[in-house]
């Protein structure tokens, strides 16, 4: 067994746009190994955060961060000039959730690497920020069936946590493998909008990147068969990951029932983005704010 370490991140300043950009970087860091979650006193439920990411170029915010760290030798990462760093290590604007995510982690590792501060001591119970994860490495089924990893898959799946990649290019298909694994999603391919009908008719998928170009039926085409099936409507997102990049073809796309239209070549920043907008978590939130 194993422990998933997941750190809290307290986001001092920024403006909406960047806020509702790092919301949704830390809707996907949290499911990294370390994890990254944004800290929020209302809802984490515990005393502080682990970790600080500070809009150096808000005086406010530097403020309000040096206030903090008078108590204690607090561990940040500045957003802003070198200048107004006050020696933590900074990333320039704009913000890029690779550089994001690697200068948190080297900044916790840094900062001893033993693992988040201890919250509630008095109880001895639950670390700050850490949450545990059983790997289920070694273990079967009931009844000695099946393996860990098929164990693990089945509970990705059940959780909402699977993803279809569906592209004949097989370049392509390695290339959203390596940007889907960090985030421990659970990833099926197909080829064909064929085996993708099949796919999604027999399996429940938060998202499905959809080519347009395919063997056999088209993007299109396989976009209307997954948006008829009910179910699918209000839980899958299909997004199109094509070179074909004219306002007739991301019409096209729209008038398919798609979610997003993604062109090749692939913006990263972009790509995780809309990921991290179709989780469930995300959808469940948009759901709520639009019921009020």
């Amino acid at each position: 067994m194993t422990l998933n370490e997941q750190y809290l991140v307290d986001v001092i300043g920024f403006n909406p746009v960047e806020r509702s950009m790092l919301t949704s970087i830390f809707a996907l860091a949290a499911r990294r190994d370390p994890g990254f979650v944004q800290y929020d006193p209302a809802t984490t439920g515990t005393g502080s955060a682990d970790i600080y990411l500070v809009d150096a170029e808000n005086p406010e915010a530097l403020n309000e961060f040096r206030m903090l760290s008078k108590r204690s030798n607090l561990p940040a990462v500045m957003v802003g000039p070198e200048g107004d760093s006050l020696g933590f290590p900074t990333l320039p604007r704009p913000l890029q959730w690779a550089r994001l995510l690697q200068a948190l982690e080297e900044t916790v590792a840094s900062a001893g690497g033993s693992g988040p501060r201890a919250a509630r001591d008095d109880e001895g119970t639950l670390p700050l920020g850490k949450t545990f994860s059983a790997s289920l490495a070694g273990r079967t089924q009931p009844g000695g069936h099946g393996s860990a990893l098929d164990e693990a898959a089945a509970h990705k799946r059940a959780a909402g946590d699977t993803v279809l990649v569906v592209d004949d290019n097989a370049s392509v298909r390695m290339f959203m493998k390596a940007k889907l694994a960090p985030f421990n999603f659970e990833v099926d391919f197909a080829e064909t909008g064929e085996e993708a009908v099949g796919l999604t008719g027999t399996r429940e998928y938060t998202c499905v990147f959809l080519d347009v170009v395919l063997p056999g039926i088209d993007g299109y085409q396989v976009c209307k068969l997954i948006k008829a099936n009910k179910q699918a409507i209000k839980k899958t997102a299909v997004v199109m990951l094509t070179s074909r990049s004219s306002p007739f073809d991301k019409l096209r796309g729209s008038l398919a029932g798609c979610d997003e239209y993604l062109t090749k070549p692939l913006d990263e920043d972009r790509l995780l983005e809309v990921i991290a907008k179709f989780l469930p978590s995300s959808r469940r939130k948009r759901e709520r704010s639009l019921s009020k």
